[in-house]
């Protein structure tokens, strides 16, 4: 099938490159021209493993295509998915502006005899695919178009791609979710689906707006349990039990599982923050309170500098002058992004007290340095940031951090001390090493 993919974001590109992987010509439209030129000339704009290889492929071979040119990269394009962002706006709601703009430009572009299904791929509040559909006939309208509303669908099909991990979940997806009313969208997108659902995965049809609300429960629900869970590590810390114990009680009961029980600084990214405070948000606009939701993002700030009280008791409650090495700054493992990274918070957070932070991640800190700049200092690999540094803070759970040289560890430390936000060590081993470990939910080794 011919493809158009409108946003060469993390979704749009993730989406566009999976699509050409298996056999459809797609065409990726972006109006940043230097991030098209990138893309066009073979320079891949975002870190996700597995993701070059697969564009490079698909570039190559031609079926993966891009450009400036909205009416270029739909004219022949069966399909249209819009993915395009939805920040929060300045009350938290998502801002809907991009995908309306592009919406409006659409139905001005629309041929008579050429059937278009316009799909929403982006994560958008309920009522968006009627929104869009709305504002599309409404521009065809005032363009001339006639028999407007035969021309087109709208579909609401959201994404649910894990960051570092979301090539598999395109490939190979846990179930597809669909929102249409029209026959004809849904026998289109049941054949483009086909070829990633053949072990059987569901695809699931619905209405639109159950469609765009599956999206934001089911990211809301991730979201609590890691809060519930983190909401637990801070009794832990009180009553002397020890949460990893805890998490695995919990996990093994079928009704609750394993998966998102892992204490820590607390979620970022791009997805659960924006998505629980705009589902909390659309809940006040039909005079519903979502206390859970509310509670959620509350525990979520706070748990983001849950390690600083420990690293200022440690010191005395004095940080003046103390110097802190950083591991991790992007919000989770194989990834570049650092929206609503806990390590940030934390960072701004320790600094306010006055001490200073030399950081290292492999893949986030250019995006960091864009961020903040050089209010902070950045090393050239794990080891390098130790150096004359007071203690260790580990902020992201990369994997190249899991088995370090302790004795390195401490050889290069001023004080053997590391806070670990996200429990990575074992209790027991830390305890041959003679070095002070306070993680989350656990107890302090010394």
């Amino acid at each position: 099938m011919n493809i158009a993919v409108i946003g060469t974001g993390y979704v749009g590109l993730v989406t566009g490159t999976c699509f050409a992987e298996t056999g459809n010509m797609v065409t990726c439209v972006d109006i940043d021209q230097e991030k098209v030129e990138r893309l066009s000339s073979g320079k891949i704009t975002i870190f996700e493993p597995g993701l070059e290889k697969l564009f490079e492929r698909n570039a190559k071979e031609g079926r993966l295509k891009f450009t400036t040119s909205l009416s270029e990269g739909i004219k022949d394009a069966r399909i249209i998915f819009l993915a395009l962002p939805t920040p929060p706006d300045g009350d938290g709601y998502a801002d809907l502006n991009f995908v309306l703009g592009v919406s409006d430009n659409l139905g001005k572009l629309l041929e008579n005899n050429d059937y278009k299904i316009i799909v929403d791929k982006s994560t958008v509040p309920v009522g968006t695919a009627d929104k869009v559909r709305f504002i599309i006939l409404q521009s065809a309208k005032e363009a001339g178009i006639k028999n407007a509303e035969e021309l087109f669908d709208v579909v609401s099909n959201p994404e649910f791609l894990r960051e570092g991990v979301a090539v598999d979940d395109f490939m190979k997806p846990d179930r597809v979710v669909i929102g249409t009313s029209s026959e004809k969208a849904k026998e289109i997108l049941g054949q483009l689906y086909a070829p990633f659902v053949r072990q059987g995965n569901p695809v699931i049809f619905m209405d639109e707006k159950s469609a765009e609300l599956t999206k934001y429960a089911a990211n809301s629900f991730l979201a609590t349990k890691i809060s519930f869970m983190n909401e637990i590590a801070q009794l832990c810390e009180r009553f002397g039990a020890d949460v990893d114990m805890v998490r695995k009680g919990m996990g093994s009961d079928g009704r609750i599982g394993r998966r998102f029980l892992f204490p820590g600084i607390g979620y970022g990214g791009s997805c659960f923050p924006k998505d629980v405070k705009a589902l909390s948000k659309s809940a006040q606009q039909v005079d519903y309170n979502f206390k859970i939701l509310e509670a959620v993002m509350e525990v979520n700030e706070n748990q983001k500098i849950h390690l600083l009280p420990k690293i200022k008791k440690y010191f005395n409650n004095d940080l003046n002058g103390k110097k802190i090495a950083l591991w991790g700054l992007a919000f989770k493992p194989n990834t570049d992004d650092i929206r609503e990274a806990p390590a940030l918070k934390l960072i701004e957070e320790l600094i306010k007290e006055g001490a200073s932070i030399n950081a290292y991640d492999p893949e986030a800190m250019a995006n960091v340095k864009r961020e903040i700049g050089h209010s902070i200092s950045y090393g050239a690999n794990q080891y390098d940031v130790l150096k004359e540094a007071d203690a260790l803070v580990i902020a992201t759970e990369w994997s190249e951090f899991r088995t370090p040289d302790f004795n390195k560890i401490k050889s290069l430390l001023k004080n053997p001390a590391i806070f670990d936000g996200r429990n990575l060590f074992d209790l027991y081993q830390l305890k041959d090493f003679d070095i002070h470990y306070e993680s989350v939910g656990r107890a302090v080794v010394n």
